[in-house]
Order: structure tokens, then C-alpha cells, then sequence
């Protein structure tokens, strides 16, 4: 089906899309490449020593150690256990916000959108240092109320969205077949709130996932402080960079997992939505009977001659 916001490109702008995009790989893959050898070149330092690029099996030789394993381990496990709490405790956060939001109730609602707007402007370090200061909790839940409050906050608006776009006979209905208002939205609204925004969820749960590596500066032993600062310490600076890099792979695996999550469920639920479909082409007209046309329309010409 034809675009109707702009015309179908013709042969020429086809020609010169492929070739930007030939040309802007292959600057992409050289600048790659010069920087893979860059990394890899030895460098001299100011008092003359050289020192092994970042390449160098020297550099690497250190997780031969299995403790070096396990440490990183512990660090992957302890980020997965606070990003499990938080997302917890966002969920349900998230569900509170989202009813208070669409509250029929003013003194619910009003105050509800002004603690909103207020948690969604603080910066989620800045929460876990006063969570840390002023109720003395932990490193470990003070990460945890900190990133359950902030993405429990973008939840609510989410699901509050996602109320908000349902048909407003969704609601009549409930109300008319005698459920309250609070069953109608729990009952009738949410269920197709929270299967429609579930995808803007999941990828919420990772943008919560990645924001654990801020119980780093509350003193929370995850990946990166674990994985990085406190191997960094122990083995030298020589190996700060394999350590970055080997971080920012399990970082990278587990949140392309969850992005991938994410689009499995939002290929799912946009299948089963039976939402409307994007083809407003009408169905073809039925031919016209002989048999059935042709007889009537004799029949009127003769009612007319007053045979």
C-alpha cells in the first residue's frame, strides 16, 4: 500500500539512498578499524617507558583467575537482585500512580500529580543519597526505594496513558452492567491498560536496570563497582580498560535481553490487540445478478405503460 505522506522515491533518489549508505558504512567500518589499531598500538609515556597496547595478551592474563570470575559474578548477580526489588516495587508503585492520576477525585488526583512531577524531576542519585542520609537505610535500599519510586513514577504516567486511550464506552459499559467505579477501572480499564503500554514497561524495567549502576556512589557492591573500581584497586590501572570492557558486555547482555523481551511481548500483544487495522480499502462490490436485476427493472417499465 502507498504512502500517502510522500511520493515512492523513483530510481535515481533509490541510487543515491544506496550510495550514502554504502559511503556512510564504509567511513563507519574505517573508523572502527582505526580505532581497534589505535587501542592495539603501544604507547610511550613521559618518562620514556612503553608500555603494551590494549591488545596485549599482558593485559588480559588476569582473568585466567577464577576469582576474578566469581567477583564479577557476585557484582552481575547483586545488580540483578536490586534491578528485580526495584522493578517490584515500580509495578506496584506504578498502579497506585496511574489510579490516583485518573481519580474522579480532585483531593486524590491533584495531590497525586504534584508528588509526580516532583519525583520525575529529581535525579535518581540525588534520592539515593537522601534516601542513604535521612533514613539511614542502606546502600542496598536505598538504591532500591530510589529507582522504585522514580520508574514507579514514569509507569503511573504510562498506564495513565494507556487508561486514557481506551474508548470512553469501555467505562459506560462497566458502570452500566452495575460495577463501581473503582471495579470498572480495575476490573474492565487496567487489564487493557497494562497489556497495551506493556512494552513501554519492559523497556522502563531496562532503562531501571542500567540506572543500578548509580548504587555505585552509595556504596551498593554491584557490577560496576565490584567489577571495575574494586578489581581496578586490587589488580593495577594496567587493567582498568579489559575490566571496562568486560563490564560493558554483561551490561550489554543483559539489557539487549530485555530489549528483546520487549519486542517479543509488544510483537505478541499488537497481534492479539484487535486493534483497528490500517486498511480502509473498501470490499470489493458484489457483481450484479442478471436474474435478479434484469426482471425487476422489466417489471417497473411495465408498471409505468400501465400493462
Amino acid at each position: 500500500m502507498t504512502s500517502v505522506l510522500y511520493d515512492a522515491p523513483g530510481p535515481k533518489a533509490i541510487f543515491r539512498s544506496r550510495l550514502f549508505s554504502v559511503v556512510a558504512g564504509l567511513v563507519i567500518a574505517a573508523g572502527l578499524v582505526w580505532l581497534i589499531l589505535a587501542l592495539g598500538a603501544p604507547k610511550t609515556s613521559a618518562n620514556g617507558a612503553v608500555q603494551p597496547g590494549l591488545w596485549d595478551v599482558s593485559r588480559w592474563d588476569v582473568f585466567a583467575d577464577r576469582e576474578v570470575w566469581r567477583t564479577l559474578g557476585r557484582g552481575a548477580l547483586n545488580t540483578l537482585r536490586m534491578a528485580g526489588v526495584a522493578a517490584a516495587f515500580a509495578l506496584v508503585l506504578g498502579v497506585l500512580f496511574s489510579f490516583g492520576r485518573v481519580s474522579d477525585t480532585k483531593w486524590i488526583r491533584i495531590p497525586t500529580t504534584v508528588v509526580l512531577e516532583f519525583v520525575r524531576g529529581m535525579p535518581v542519585l540525588l534520592m539515593m543519597l537522601f534516601i542513604l542520609l535521612v533514613f539511614s537505610t542502606g546502600s542496598f535500599w536505598a538504591g532500591v526505594a530510589a529507582l522504585s519510586v522514580y520508574n514507579g513514577a514514569i509507569i503511573g504516567e504510562a498506564l495513565r496513558a494507556g487508561i486514557k486511550s481506551l474508548p470512553r464506552g469501555q467505562r459506560e459499559a462497566g458502570l452500566a452492567i452495575g460495577l463501581t467505579p473503582v471495579a470498572t477501572r480495575f476490573r474492565i480499564e487496567f487489564p487493557q491498560a497494562f497489556r497495551q503500554m506493556l512494552p513501554i514497561i519492559i523497556a522502563q524495567l531496562v532503562v531501571l536496570l542500567k540506572d543500578t549502576s548509580l548504587a555505585f556512589v552509595v556504596g551498593y557492591e554491584e557490577l560496576l563497582r565490584s567489577g571495575l573500581y574494586n578489581l581496578t584497586n586490587f589488580f593495577g590501572s594496567r587493567y582498568s580498560f579489559s575490566f571496562f570492557l568486560v563490564v560493558l558486555a554483561i551490561y550489554l547482555t543483559m539489557n539487549l535481553l530485555l530489549s528483546w523481551l520487549a519486542r517479543v511481548i509488544a510483537r505478541r500483544t499488537g497481534s492479539k490487540s484487535g486493534g483497528v487495522t490500517t486498511d480502509t480499502k473498501a470490499p470489493p462490490e458484489k457483481p450484479l445478478d442478471p436474474e435478479v436485476v434484469y426482471p425487476a427493472a422489466l417489471g417497473n417499465q411495465m408498471g409505468a405503460r400501465g400493462l
